[in-house]
């Protein structure tokens, strides 16, 4: 999907929230019933940002997730999408007159079909569930610099498995969806952590960092993804190598092993730079004290005082603990993750051992 249908990705962007924010004035009168008012809006900005083209790959797709879902749940028809598409152009042309040109009209058009195509096309292969889940920070905690780790708690129960992915949303920003992955396996009392890396550019990402509190409400999306998910037969000892917060999910499958162990034995290598930018180490070290199964590895990566076993990218030092048999689980950032299959297959990793995160990029 395009990008360029608008002056620029910040000020499309911008055109689409603000136009979202008066969506119930332009068209809520004439969907009687299909969605509760106070959700008119979530689909609206989703639909517009899809159709505008202003987020990356995977944005595009966590917002498809949920739009799907939604499609499906309340069964929209080929009119109501009309009305919808009618709405978000007058909207968007309204917010973002001085631009406003004949080409980019038709360009929007355009952009608008290929989105409603697309939600068409996945509501088909989805499954029936909520598209979304309300939910409440109930906690958070600047782990380190530039990480937050937030406890949320849906407010009905939300099903998933760990290492799987699920979209989120700030309702400030109500059409940006971002994946982020449960570092928790499901807690008695529905609660969930969210491992949170702020970027320059990242609009979820900076809300939940700096913006929200504990009381305030974020939006869950449905959980997705099987990359990353255990093979129940415990045949093979795991392997898991977490960059960053790509922790989160490995922590996770950790918890699962935790709640039922079955036999195999786990190495963690979690990776950062230094020791200060490790931001779960109290939690690592718990698990690790509590489970004889269980070693966890950090990987320093700029720490001159590491000891030998400890220095290196976290790839590098999971593979001077890499044992034959083992399962590998890895997740990081998306260049630690764009490399990994390649070294791991040079080190004699059987490609049916190694188990990445599923790119959502598509």
């Amino acid at each position: 999907m395009s990008a360029d249908l608008g002056p620029s990705w910040a000020t499309t962007a911008a055109a689409v929230d603000r136009a979202a924010a008066n969506f119930l004035d332009t068209v809520s009168d004439r969907l009687p019933g299909l969605l509760p008012e106070r959700d008119h809006t979530v689909v609206f900005a989703a639909l517009g940002r899809l159709a505008g083209g202003v987020d990356d790959p995977a944005g595009r797709a966590a917002a498809l997730a949920v739009l799907a879902r939604a499609h499906r749940g309340v069964g929209l028809l080929p009119q109501h999408a009309d009305l919808l598409g009618d709405a978000l152009l007058a909207a968007v042309a309204r917010e973002n007159r001085a631009h406003w040109t004949a080409a980019l009209a038709t360009g929007w058009e355009r952009g608008l079909r290929r989105a409603v195509t697309a939600v068409r096309r996945a509501a088909a292969r989805v499954g029936d569930g909520p598209a979304w889940w309300r939910a409440e920070v109930v906690a958070h905690d600047r782990a380190a610099d530039g990480v937050a780790v937030l406890t949320v708690r849906p407010r009905r129960p939300m099903p998933y498995r760990p290492g799987q992915a699920v979209p989120v949303c700030a309702p400030r920003r109500p059409g940006a969806w971002r994946w982020y992955s449960p570092a928790n396996a499901p807690r008695p009392d529905g609660t969930m952590e969210l491992h949170v890396l702020g970027v320059a550019v990242g609009t979820v990402s900076g809300a939940l960092v700096d913006g929200v509190r504990p009381g305030e409400p974020l939006l869950l999306g449905p959980p997705c993804g099987i990359s990353l998910l255990l093979d129940p037969s415990p045949w093979h000892d795991l392997l898991l190598v977490a960059g960053g917060t790509g922790l989160a999910p490995l922590r996770a499958l950790v918890e699962q092993l935790a709640a039922a162990p079955d036999g195999r034995r786990v190495t963690l290598v979690a990776g950062a730079r230094t020791p200060a930018d490790l931001y779960d180490r109290a939690t690592l070290a718990e698990l690790e004290a509590a489970h004889e199964w269980l070693t966890v590895v950090p990987a320093y990566s700029h720490d001159p005082a590491a000891g030998p076993a400890e220095q290196g990218d976290a790839l590098t030092v999971a593979l001077r603990h890499h044992t034959g048999g083992q399962e590998v689980h890895l997740c990081g950032p998306p260049p630690m993750v764009a490399g990994a299959r390649l070294r791991l297959l040079a080190a004699g990793v059987p490609a049916d051992r190694i188990h990445l995160p599923d790119t959502f990029d598509r």
